[in-house]
C-alpha cells in the first residue's frame, strides 16, 4: 500500500528574497544628471529681498533689562544741582611760594606749577646716574666740604652746557625751572656756547654713604666783551632841585633881556640809562671793558640766605678764566638785568664795582 507523503508549509518568511528567473540586461541608460541653472536665468542679487532676523524671546528680555538698568542708575542718581558761572572769582592765579602765574581747574597748568613749585623751593635732585657720568661728561668739582651758615655742607661743580645724558637732560629741566622763576627769556644757543655752568650740590642729611644729593644753587657764568657802570646813589641825587620861575605878564616878557633868564642846566641823570626803575637801577652808557658776565642765578627758596649765592659767584671768579682770577670789585664781573633779590646780592658781594652788560653781543 503506497505512503501517502503530507506537504507542510512554514508560516516564517523567507529572509532572502528569491532571486530572478532572468538575468538583468547588460546596457541599462542611466539615470538623467540634474543641470545647473543658467547665470543669465537668474534674478539679480539685488532684487532678491533680504530675510528678516526674527526677534526672539532673549532679544526682547534684555532689552527690557537695560531699560529696567536705566531706570535704576536715574533714581539711584539723587538731586541735580544747578552750577551757575562765578564771573568775579578770577581763574588766573599766582602762587605765593614760586610767583608762577597758571589757570585754575586746567590739568596741564596744574601738573606744571605742582612740578615748577617743588623744584623752586626744594631744588632738583643729584643721584647716582648723574654721578656716574660725572667723569664722561668733564664735570670738575671746584670746591668741596663747603660749609654754610647753617652747618650744612656742600661742594660746587662746574660743566660745560654742551653735556648730553643724564646730566644734559638734569641741565635742561634746571634751566627750564630758572626761566620760569625770573620770567626771564631762555638762553639762545650762541651765549650758552659761551657759557659755565656752577652748581651747588647740598648734601643730604643722614649716613656718609648715600650719594643722593640736592642742586640748591646754579650760576651761569659767561664770556663777555663790555658792560657798563651802575650809577651810585650820590649821582642820582646830585641833580638840585631847581624852582620853578614866577608867572610873569607879556608886557615884563617882553622887556627883559633874554641872558637875564638862562635855561636850567639838565641835571646828571639825564645822561643815565634806566634798568629798573621800581629798584632805582641806572646805568652810565659808556661801554667798559669786562671779562665775564652773569645771565643767570638761582637758589632754590628754602636754601636762600645762608651764603650759596656769594659762595657760587666767588668759585665763578676764581676759576672761570684757568689761572686769573676775577675781582669784582674792579669792575671785572657784570650781571643782566637783576632782580630785587639779584640786586642785593650784586651790591653785597660786589662792593659796588658789578657792572650791567646785555646778553647778545659780539666778542
Amino acid at each position: 500500500m503506497p505512503v501517502e507523503i503530507k506537504r507542510t508549509y512554514s508560516t516564517r518568511a523567507a529572509s532572502k528574497p528569491a532571486p530572478p528567473s532572468s538575468p538583468p540586461p547588460a546596457l541599462t541608460s542611466p539615470p538623467p544628471l540634474k543641470r545647473k541653472r543658467p547665470l543669465t536665468d537668474r534674478p539679480p542679487e539685488g532684487n532678491t529681498p533680504a530675510k528678516k532676523a526674527r526677534r526672539g524671546p532673549a532679544a526682547s528680555s534684555a532689552k527690557g533689562k537695560a531699560k529696567a538698568k536705566a531706570g535704576d542708575v536715574s533714581s539711584k542718581q539723587g538731586k541735580l544741582t544747578q552750577l551757575h558761572f562765578s564771573l568775579d572769582t578770577p581763574t588766573l592765579r599766582t602762587c605765593p611760594l614760586c610767583d608762577l602765574s597758571y589757570t585754575r581747574g586746567a590739568p596741564d597748568d596744574e601738573a606744571l606749577h605742582k612740578a615748577h613749585c617743588a623744584r623752586v623751593q626744594r631744588g632738583l635732585e643729584w643721584g647716582k646716574e648723574e654721578e656716574r657720568e660725572a667723569a664722561k661728561a668733564g664735570v670738575e668739582e671746584v670746591a668741596g666740604s663747603v660749609k654754610l651758615r647753617n652747618g650744612a655742607r656742600g661742594r660746587i661743580i662746574c660743566f660745560r652746557p654742551d653735556v648730553g645724558g643724564k646730566i644734559g637732560a638734569k641741565l635742561t629741566i634746571l634751566l627750564e625751572t630758572i626761566r620760569l622763576a625770573l620770567s626771564s627769556p631762555p638762553l639762545s644757543p650762541t651765549v650758552l656756547q659761551r657759557c659755565k655752568i656752577y652748581l651747588f650740590l647740598l648734601s643730604a642729611p643722614g649716613p656718609t654713604t648715600t650719594t643722593r644729593e640736592k642742586i640748591v644753587g646754579c650760576v651761569v657764568a659767561q664770556r663777555i666783551s663790555t658792560a657798563m657802570a651802575i650809577a651810585r646813589p650820590s649821582e642820582l641825587s646830585s641833580a638840585p632841585s631847581s624852582p620853578a620861575p614866577p608867572p610873569t605878564s607879556s608886557q615884563d616878557t617882553l622887556l627883559s633881556s633874554p641872558s637875564s633868564t638862562p635855561p636850567p642846566a639838565p641835571p646828571p641823570a639825564a645822561t643815565l640809562l634806566p634798568v629798573d626803575s621800581s629798584t632805582n637801577l641806572y646805568v652810565h652808557p659808556a661801554p667798559l671793558p669786562t671779562p665775564m658776565g652773569i645771565p643767570r642765578l638761582f637758589v632754590s627758596s628754602a636754601h636762600r640766605r645762608l651764603g650759596i649765592a656769594s659762595r657760587l659767584l666767588s668759585a665763578a671768579a676764581a676759576t672761570f678764566i684757568l689761572g686769573c682770577p676775577l675781582d669784582p670789585a674792579r669792575g671785572e664781573i657784570a650781571f643782566t638785568q637783576p632782580t630785587g633779590a639779584g640786586k642785593a646780592v650784586l651790591e653785597e658781594w660786589g662792593r659796588g664795582g658789578v657792572r650791567i652788560y646785555e646778553e647778545e653781543q659780539d666778542l
